[in-house]
Order: structure tokens, then C-alpha cells, then sequence
């Protein structure tokens, strides 16, 4: 099966599996019991109605219309497919209302309308306007689109944008502020070659002119040639751009001598490097067209080592993608009650993307990109999409611009409690994975998986090499392997290395065997081990993987899956054994609830932990929390609340913990002993225990007096709350090997490979 099917079969069962589809409803109100019914709808459902007959704008106050947008779209331009009806881009509106919730919290319907006719849509929409906060357009081809997005604003008393124009205007115009900046060039002199005469490409140009472009500076190209006032062929806006200083018969090619920028809305591989070549110096080219950009990267680089460069891919430095922009601009907007987005708010939007990117990078962000020091510069001219700042600065700056513009029906008068307020709507758990994966892609490590014969491994496997997060070595039986492949029509390069350590294909595999049996028994034989039980148990997987981490064959291990924990962990323990000063293995699990990821500990290993043990728990996962760039701010939890059952042995043990620590760290953040909801609840502590460490801010990290209540919390909340896990994650070991627990999915597998990689970077 080729890397396009493997693609395919995954994004059909991404969408069909569990619930259809990407987003839910879910209620927001107490449903419990009669009285909460009779309060949600009738009887006690009339007073909101009323409330809102004598002031409709208490409709914000008692309904989810000021966090409510409309993803509309009637299929005719759906991302680089074109024409394929309302309803099969239905999948497109739904991931779009998916970005909306996740980078913004904002809630989304998705719309998909059954018509071409202009009148018919406008109409439509028209009518639908109680309903919403506001209206975001999609995938509508052009010239309709600038029609009916005209109209709508025109009609509505809510903001409308059509994404496909102006979210690549704003960010790509953020970009190129700051691109003009770094080689001090005037954006009202710069000569600007725009390929492309499409929706977007007209909302960008639109937007460089507000900025200061001269209109006689810019030369729109199209698939027919130079926009020029003699052609008779000019559709929708084009005509807006026409330009008569060059001849009609301009090429492409021709117009980009002396060039200062080229900005590329069109198709891939239509940039020569003799074209880069002959622009101006110190020139700019954005090659938007995605996947395949106008010119590549390299390409480029390699033909004007003075170029600032950016794409709309992932894989290179300076993207311009819209997700920087949309989801805090319809925040802003929906958060004062604008009636608009207007030209004053998009350009709010511009400079505080421009802004954002000169200031210092948060840890997270560098760490994510495997930086020490992001800094504005040629390669960093826009922020990164996990930058968890966007959304307290783009959305103020928003809504600032319509309360100026008198386009606001609401005024935020305290800002600080309204970044306040932005930075609670979301936590940090959809970041954390992004970062995770983001720097595991930016090193990639040799992985050994100990359980290559199961399938769930192998289609992990397949995806960890899609996402070129490491360099994957299967153990295992290499016809069993191939059998499981090819029924699954999983297809892995000739270049993965597959190992059986019970049957060796060729006398160096023999020989590494036998130098692992000679290791293997050094390391145990005052420990009770035989020379033979030693070589027999490296033809044991776990035992054999372990064994290519310790010798540096491999950087990292991932096992579990089909033994169990014990039979891998002990293996590892072994070969491997804990990093320098530590005494005692431990594991932790990430929940990633809505507030933010979760650390538990320990969840795996020690059934019934000393008071020091306890202690080297927690600093093992304190450790491992700052890896990601969050401050752990740790609860030691039991049943009593600082004394409150002052003979209880869990509790006691758990208190004597704590008051160690505080003395071996002062500056940790670190409480207890106190029950779990204490943990979380500041008010209550603020009232009752004003001392604690955690009182100005809730707990990340979880420390456990037990494995048994350890593992009992983590399982039922992950169930119950059905919440996303991580781990478990082996704490101490001196180098990295990961443990998955029976029944991991496909995503679990990948996701410990990420984290696994990201250690072993470490270690």
C-alpha cells in the first residue's frame, strides 16, 4: 500500500471511528435532576425569553450566541479540490469548527448550503443571524465570494469573514512587515510581484495597500498572464489590480528583475531559481501554494543566500498559516460584541502578529522547535502556531480596534482581567502534544520496539515514520512481521531493521547476541545468573532491546504491549538500571484534561512507598515536568487535610514527605498531606488553609501514597472523564525505555515514541 493509501484508509477511520465526525454537543448547565430540567427549559426557560423580548442583546447573557460561530460553506472551492459539493466538504467545516474550540475556545455549527445561487446563500445566512455571534465563510470560489461576503456584512448586525481572503492577508501581511523591517526596505517603494488573482490573492493585495504598498508597485499575474488594463478576459476584482506600467505582454519571468517581493498564491514549482536570482537584494519571496510551494525551500536558499523565505508548510521556517490569525480574531470580535470585522480590527490583527514575534520566545515554543533561543530574525518572522500567547494578544488587539471603531456593543474596561480570563479558556493540553511531537520530529532517534509482531505496533510504526519522528528497529519474528503487514496492507520501506533474536539471519547477528550474553552476565553475575540463563535470556525481546540501548545500538525502547509490565520493566531494570543518585524506578502518566496536562505519580512500580521513597518520587516527576517547560506545582495527596486525622499512617507518611522536601527545596512549590479536591479548589484553601503553597494557584502534579490508589485515580478519571493519557512514563531509569500497558492504541503507541525520543534527547 503506498504512503497516499496509507494516508487515505487512516483519515477514513480518524473520521468514522467512535462518535462520526469531529465535534459534539455538550451541555453546559446542570442536567441532573426535575428541577434542572424545569429551570433549562419550561417553566423556567420563559424568563431568559423575556429577558431577551425586552433587550435583545441579553441574548449574550443567557445564551450561547456571543461564543457561537457558523462555519459556512457551499463546497464550490474546498481546499485544493474545488467544486465538490455541500456535502462532501462537510468533513473540511467540521475540522475547521474543531481549530475554533481548540486555539480559542469558541464553539462552532457547521453549515453546508445546497446552492450556487448568490441571492439564495445571502438569504439564507441572512435569516440565521439570531443564532450566532458570528459567521465565518469557507471554501467559496471566486468571484461569489466577494460578492456575498459584501453583502453579508452589509446585512448583518454580526461580524463576517471569509477565512480563505483574509486569513492569509493578515498573517502573510505580518509577515512581510517584519520581513521589510529586517533588511530596512519601505513597503511604499518595494516592488511586488503577486502570482495568483484569486480570492486570497486579492485580500492580500488589498491589505499590503492599506499598509502603505503603492498600487503602481504591484503587478498581479494570473494563469493568462500580467493583470493589465488592455485585457478584455479580467473576471471579478482582478481589474482592481491592473497595472499599465509594465507592457501587457510582460512575463512572469521579465517582471520579477529587480523584484523586492514575490508572493505566491497559485501553484507549485512555477519559480525558477533564475528568477530568484534576479530580484533585488536582500529579496522576499513567500511560496504560498501548499503542499507544493512555488519554489522549495532549498531551491531558494540555495539560489539567494540573502533571501527571507516563507512558506505555508510546517516543515520550514516562517509559515504562513491561518490558524494564527482566524480563531483569536473571531475571539476578539465575539468577546465585545462587534457588529463588524472591519479593515481597522484586521489591521489590529497584523501588527500584533508583527509585534508578537519581536518579543522573547516562551520556553514551550523554543523547546518545541528544538531551539535554545528562538529570536526574531530571517528564519522567525511569524509566531509559531503553539505559541500559547496568541490568543492574549491578538484577541485584545482585536477587540481594542472595534471598541475604537465604534463597532463594539460591549466594553472591556479591566484588560488585565480580560487576559486574565483568556489565558483560563484553555490549558495547555493540546500544546503539550503539539510541542511533544514537534521536537521529536526535530531529532529523531533510533527506536527499538520489543513487540513487532502485533499490529497495533506495526500500524504505529507506519505512522511514526510519516511523521519522521524516529527511526524505528523491529524485534520479532520476520515472517510473522511480513504476514502481519500484508494483511493489513501496511506497506514499511526495505530500510527498517528487523531483528529476531531467537533466530539469527547472519553470523554478526550471532555475534552481537553473544557480546549482549556476555554483557548481560557480567552486569548480573554476582546477582544469582548463570552464564547459560544469561545467554538464554537475550533471545527474550524486552531483555534484548534493553540490551541495544545500554550498548548504543538503539536510543530508546518501547515494549509492553504483549508481555506483562513487570516481564518488561524488570529487563530494563537490569541492563539499564537508574541514573546517577537514584534509588528507586517510578513511572507517571499524563491526563490531558481541559485545564491542563496532569502528572500522577507513581502509577506503576511501587506498591507501597517509604516516606524517602515518597520523596524521590516526587522529585523524579518534578524533573520530568519541567522537561516540558511547565512548573510543577506538586500535591501530596491522602485522605486527611494538613493533620485533620493526625494518626493516619498514609497521611503521616505523606506530611513527613512534605516537610523533607520543603527543606531539601525551598523553592519548590510542594503541599500537603490533603485530600484531592483540595488540590485544585484555591478558594477553599484561600479560606481554610491561606499557608499553602497552593493557594494562589492549583496543582499539575499529583504525588500518591499508594500504587493502588495511585492506579485507581488515574484509570477512573481517564475513563469516566474520558480524558487522553500519556505514559506510563519511566522516571530514573539512566537511559530511556518506555513501557506501554496492555491494550494501548495506535495513538498511545506514537505518542510514547514522541516522549520517548524527547527523553532520550535528553539523557
Amino acid at each position: 500500500m503506498s504512503k497516499n493509501n496509507n494516508l487515505k484508509e487512516e483519515a477514513l477511520n480518524y473520521h468514522a471511528k467512535g462518535r462520526p465526525g469531529k465535534i459534539e454537543v455538550i451541555p453546559s448547565k446542570e442536567y441532573a435532576n426535575q428541577r434542572d430540567l424545569s429551570l433549562a427549559y419550561s417553566p423556567g426557560v420563559a424568563e431568559p425569553c423575556l429577558a431577551i423580548q425586552a433587550n435583545p442583546d441579553d441574548a449574550y447573557k443567557y445564551t450561547a450566541k456571543g461564543n457561537l460561530v457558523a462555519v459556512i460553506s457551499n463546497g464550490t472551492a474546498v481546499l485544493g479540490l474545488g467544486d465538490i459539493g455541500a456535502m462532501a466538504g462537510k468533513p473540511v467545516m467540521e475540522g475547521k469548527g474543531l481549530l475554533f474550540k481548540i486555539y480559542a475556545d469558541i464553539d462552532v455549527f457547521d453549515i453546508e448550503l445546497n446552492t450556487k445561487d448568490v441571492d439564495e446563500f445571502v438569504r439564507t445566512v441572512k435569516i440565521m443571524e439570531p443564532t450566532f455571534g458570528g459567521i465565518n465563510l469557507e471554501d467559496i470560489s471566486a468571484p461569489e465570494c466577494f460578492e456575498i461576503e459584501e453583502r453579508l456584512k452589509k446585512e448583518l448586525n454580526i461580524p463576517v469573514m471569509h477565512d480563505d481572503q483574509h486569513g492569509t492577508a493578515i498573517i502573510s501581511a505580518a509577515s512581510l512587515l517584519n520581513a521589510l523591517s529586517l533588511v530596512e526596505k519601505d513597503i511604499e517603494k518595494v516592488k511586488i510581484i503577486i502570482n495568483g488573482a484569486g480570492a486570497s490573492a486579492i485580500s492580500c493585495t488589498r491589505l499590503y495597500s492599506a499598509l502603505g504598498a503603492k498600487r503602481e508597485n504591484i503587478f498581479m499575474f494570473d494563469s493568462k498572464g500580467l493583470i493589465h488594463p488592455s485585457r478584455t478576459n479580467l473576471d471579478g476584482k482582478k481589474i482592481e489590480f491592473a497595472n499599465d506600467k509594465l507592457d501587457a505582454s510582460t512575463t512572469l519571468a521579465e517582471a520579477m528583475a529587480g523584484a523586492d517581493v514575490f508572493i505566491g498564491l497559485s501553484k507549485g514549482n512555477i519559480l525558477t531559481q533564475d528568477m530568484v536570482r534576479a530580484m533585488a537584494k536582500d529579496c522576499i519571496v513567500f511560496a504560498l501554494a501548499n503542499p507544493t510551494p512555488e519554489i522549495s525551500y532549498e531551491l531558494a536558499m540555495e539560489a539567494r543566500p540573502d533571501i527571507i523565505m516563507a512558506t505555508g508548510r510546517s516543515d520550514y521556517p516562517n509559515q504562513v498559516n491561518n490558524v494564527l490569525g482566524f480563531p483569536y480574531i473571531f475571539r476578539g470580535a465575539l468577546d465585545v460584541r462587534s457588529s463588524e470585522i472591519n479593515e481597522e480590527m484586521k489591521l489590529a490583527a497584523v501588527r500584533a502578529l508583527a509585534d508578537l514575534a519581536k518579543k522573547p520566545v516562551p520556553d514551550i515554543v523554543n523547546m518545541a522547535y528544538g531551539e535554545n533561543n528562538l529570536t526574531f530574525g530571517k528564519t522567525y518572522i511569524i509566531p509559531k502556531p503553539v505559541d500559547p500567547r496568541l490568543l492574549t494578544t491578538v484577541a485584545p488587539a482585536v477587540a481594542k480596534a472595534a471598541m475604537e471603531t465604534g463597532v463594539a456593543k460591549y466594553e472591556i474596561k479591566d484588560w488585565d482581567a480580560y487576559e486574565l480570563q483568556l489565558s483560563k479558556r484553555l490549558g495547555q493540553d493540546n500544546t503539550l502534544t503539539k510541542v511533544i511531537m514537534t521536537k521529536a520530529k526535530k531529532s529523531p532517534k533510533r527506536v527499538v520496539f520489543a513487540d513487532a509482531e502485533n499490529l497495533s505496533v506495526l500500524k504505529a510504526v507506519q505512522q511514526v515514520l510519516e511523521e519522521k519522528i524516529a527511526f524505528p528497529i523491529l524485534l520479532g519474528n520476520k515472517e510473522k512481521i511480513k504476514q502481519i503487514l500484508e494483511l493489513n496492507s501496511i506497506e514499511l520501506p526495505e530500510s527498517v531493521e528487523v531483528i529476531d533474536p531467537r533466530n539469527y539471519a547472519n553470523d554478526e547477528e550471532k555475534k552481537r547476541a553473544e557480546s549482549f550474553g556476555e554483557l548481560f552476565f557480567d552486569k548480573r553475575k554476582r546477582k544469582g545468573l548463570t552464564k547459560s540463563e544469561a545467554y538464554n535470556l537475550v533471545s527474550r525481546r524486552s531483555y534484548y532491546g534493553s540490551l541495544m540501548v545500554e550498548t548504543g545500538m538503539a536510543d530508546t525502547m518501547i515494549g509492553g504491549l504483549s508481555n506483562s509490565y513487570p516481564d518488561t520493566i524488570r529487563p530494563a531494570i537490569q541492563v539499564i538500571g537508574p541514573g546517577d543518585g537514584v534509588r528507586r524506578i517510578s513511572g507517571m502518566y499524563i491526563l490531558m484534561t481541559k485545564k491542563g496536562p496532569l502528572f500522577l505519580a507513581d502509577t506503576t512500580i511501587n506498591f507501597d512507598p517509604t516516606v524517602e521513597e515518597l520523596v524521590e518520587i516526587t522529585e523524579l516527576a518534578a524533573k520530568e515536568v519541567e522537561k516540558f517547560n511547565i512548573k510543577p506545582r506538586i500535591a501530596l495527596l491522602t485522605y486527611s487535610n494538613f493533620g485533620s486525622v493526625p494518626n493516619g499512617p498514609a497521611a503521616m507518611k505523606m506530611r513527613q514527605a512534605v516537610d523533607i522536601l520543603k527543606k531539601k527545596h525551598p523553592k519548590m512549590i510542594v503541599d500537603g498531606e490533603m485530600q484531592a479536591h483540595l488540590a485544585f479548589d484555591t478558594e477553599l484553601l484561600k479560606e481554610n488553609h491561606p499557608f499553602s503553597d497552593l493557594a494562589d494557584g492549583a496543582a499539575n502534579t499529583l504525588i500518591f501514597p499508594n500504587l493502588s490508589s495511585a492506579n485507581i485515580a488515574y484509570n477512573l478519571v481517564k475513563e469516566v472523564g474520558g480524558i487522553e493519557k500519556i505514559g506510563p512514563i519511566m522516571l530514573g531509569l539512566k537511559k530511556p525505555v518506555q513501557v506501554l500497558q496492555l491494550g494501548a492504541s495506535v495513538r498511545e503507541i506514537v505518542n510514547m515514541v514522541a516522549i520517548s525520543v524527547v527523553d532520550s534527547e535528553k539523557k
